[in-house]
């Protein structure tokens, strides 16, 4: 395969990862807008919140069959659109079933589109023979900033969601069908790796990887969920304030994965892996015992940083591994699988913290989570030796350097 294909597929599946940044955070930035517009009432609406990662778990383990057929690009081809789409329903209607429905289309075509787009994160990083895969989620976390930074233009213009959506939309969606062409159509020389195939790996294998997916989006969804509150309600921060930490977080995880990719290069996936998970857990334990505002929000920077390196090599390690064992085919579903754990951290990572918040106290709630990021050090020789610092689980010649 030619450097150029390549570089294109690379620069294609990053303005993908994008694309899904701003959407996820125009949906999430905007909860409340969504719940009065269309009168769901406080108790329904965590019912509203768990189905979207709920469907997007079963379109996940879906895809893996699915790609099998096709690949993965044009799964991502046709699923990015109906995300796109789909946010676009959730601001046009008036009525709940109506939400209900783009809602239930938003879940199903996004876990369609995470696993897609891993998996060819996983090929490509393959093909270039050199850890990749934490720049694709930088370009998603980048998104995720516009996309936030664009709710809160459209929040403090009173703008109605359709018309805060449509623009954005316009945009995109022909950005996103455009970029498609270079996905390669997930066809088996894209990532130079022969005929796709080669079976399943087995729960035993993946199991390490689950756990440390799990964890990391428990972090993560604490941070998303609970930092504001955390800020103003323990720590006796201004209501302006509280808005900071998850902002901060956000850019922190940003270039935490825009010089994650070195790191691996340098000192191998583990040796990150391991450093991420200590950080993080350090970044909750300055939150938990913070005195004031300020301390607090420092803790939650460091958070990003810890924590904005787990996710990326947790997908490259699951799939390097299932392809040594069974071939590029093992690796599309060991991603489809894994994938479905990021949903089940989102799921349990809020409830659980204000379940423990109002049982026991906000700052013992916080330990929870610093004690599960923490565990996954021990999960870290998992992620390969200190030589595992290429797509393939060690250092090989490449006979083209590319980008």
């Amino acid at each position: 395969m030619t450097d150029a294909r390549l570089r294109r597929g690379r620069g294609s599946l990053a303005v993908s990862f994008f694309v899904q940044g701003v959407t996820f955070a125009l949906l999430v930035t905007r909860i409340p807008a969504i719940q009065d517009r269309y009168g769901i009432s406080d108790g329904l609406l965590p019912v509203f919140l768990a189905a979207v990662p709920i469907l997007a778990g079963v379109a996940s383990v879906a895809t893996a069959k699915v790609v099998a057929r096709v690949g993965p690009g044009a799964v991502l081809r046709w699923s990015q659109p109906l995300v796109l789409l789909a946010l676009l329903g959730v601001g046009a209607g008036s009525e709940m079933w109506q939400a209900a429905v783009a809602l239930g289309l938003f879940g199903l075509a996004v876990g369609a589109l995470d696993a897609s787009m891993n998996m060819l994160g996983v090929s490509l990083q393959r093909a270039y023979g050199r850890s990749i895969m934490l720049g694709f989620h930088a370009a998603y976390s980048l998104g995720g900033i516009v996309g936030a930074s664009l709710a809160w233009v459209g929040a403090h213009g009173d703008l109605p969601l359709f018309v805060s959506y449509l623009p954005v939309v316009a945009v995109l969606l022909p950005v996103a069908l455009v970029g498609s062409r270079w996905y390669g159509g997930g066809k088996p020389d894209l990532v130079g790796e022969g005929e796709r195939g080669g079976g399943g790996v087995g729960f035993k294998v993946l199991l390490p990887f689950c756990l440390v997916m799990t964890f990391a989006y428990i972090g993560d969804s604490t941070v998303s969920n609970w930092s504001a509150k955390y800020l103003q309600d323990v720590l006796g921060g201004s209501e302006e304030l509280a808005t900071v930490p998850y902002n901060a977080y956000m850019v922190t995880t940003l270039l935490g994965r825009a010089v994650g990719d070195f790191g691996v290069r340098r000192l191998g996936a583990a040796m990150v892996v391991r450093g991420g998970a200590v950080l993080a857990a350090l970044g909750f334990a300055v939150v938990a015992l913070a005195p004031g505002a300020w301390v607090g929000m420092a803790g939650f920077t460091v958070l990003g940083l810890g924590l904005s390196v787990i996710v990326p090599q947790t997908f490259a390690a699951a799939g390097r591994q299932a392809f040594e064992r069974h071939g590029p085919g093992a690796s599309d579903a060991a991603v489809a699988r894994l994938n479905v754990f990021n949903y089940v951290g989102f799921l349990i990572g809020s409830p659980l913290v204000g379940a423990l918040g109002d049982a026991w106290s906000y700052r013992g709630a916080m330990l929870v989570p610093m004690v599960l990021v923490l565990v996954t050090v021990a999960y870290a020789t998992s992620f390969g030796s200190q030589r595992a610092r290429y797509g393939g689980g060690h250092e090989r010649p490449r006979t083209v350097d590319v980008g």
